[in-house]
């Protein structure tokens, strides 16, 4: 089988497993094959024991999640994350990023996103598949934030987090995009994982391990050479944006630093 057609063949079967990019309709090319990704069941350890120290954490950061639902901001928002895919993504990030991500306005940006994005989850499918975690609204015997989910939920393990996979995986990419806008891009990207405790959906260690296992994928990306040359027009793209919607600077104008002496100019 032609090496290209394989990875496309293996992006779209893991977009319809997942429903990330599948809803968008997408023929997605990935960067690598999952078998081709970093293997995170050997570099990252597996789920808590029940009887651990950490899993006594994830019991508290369960209970810390519940407690965050009472604040209907952050609710809603866990709510909004809560709907997989790009879709979403794109959405939500577009405050931190600082402009308006769409595959009409951007194309070379969504195409690194759209497939980098795709690339990096798939290093989720083995260890879900391996562990199968129960999650913790099935522990508990309690609803999530999105009950709408739930079915597929119980069918898909817990550990890591394909959410959290996603946004972080996004967060890295956004940030190489825009390095100005790291620290907000950065903050959005760790909510985004975050709020799966608060939904009830993962427990903090699928979240913690994610974004460790999104990390090493993201890594894994930059030995693709398609990847840097579609980041490299991406980054044009976005700079090219930027003059366009940024007022011309006069630096005639304002106060500048000569010295150590204000100077104010007019």
């Amino acid at each position: 089988m032609n090496k290209n057609v394989f990875l496309m063949t293996t992006a779209l079967v893991f977009a319809v497993a997942h429903g990330a990019w599948a809803q968008e309709e997408e023929v997605v090319n990935a960067y690598f094959t999952t078998g081709e990704m970093p293997d995170m069941m050997k570099f990252l350890p597996g789920p808590p024991d029940s009887t651990s120290v950490a899993f006594m954490n994830d019991v508290a950061r369960y209970y810390w999640g519940k407690e965050m639902r009472n604040d209907h901001e952050r609710a809603t928002e866990a709510t909004r994350d809560a709907v997989y895919g790009l879709k979403t993504i794109l959405t939500e990030f577009e405050e931190a990023f600082g402009m308006k991500i769409s595959k009409e306005e951007t194309p070379e940006i969504y195409k690194v996103l759209l497939e980098g994005t795709a690339t990096c989850d798939s290093i989720c499918v083995i260890p879900k598949r391996k562990y199968m975690r129960r999650r913790p609204f099935m522990v508990f015997n309690e609803p999530t934030l999105y009950p709408e989910d739930e079915p597929a939920l119980r069918k898909n393990g817990s550990y890591p987090s394909g959410h959290t996979i996603l946004g972080w995986s996004s967060a890295l990419l956004m940030m190489e995009i825009n390095p100005d806008r790291a620290t907000e891009i950065l903050a959005r990207g760790y909510r985004y994982g975050e709020n799966r405790v608060v939904v009830g959906a993962h427990w903090q260690s699928d979240t913690d391990a994610a974004r460790m296992a999104a990390s090493a994928a993201y890594a894994r990306l930059h030995t693709s050479e398609r990847f840097l040359e579609q980041m490299k027009k991406a980054r044009e793209e976005y700079q090219r944006l930027k003059k366009e919607t940024t007022p011309a600077n006069d630096s005639t104008r304002g106060i500048v630093v000569e010295g150590n002496q204000k100077v104010v100019r007019k």
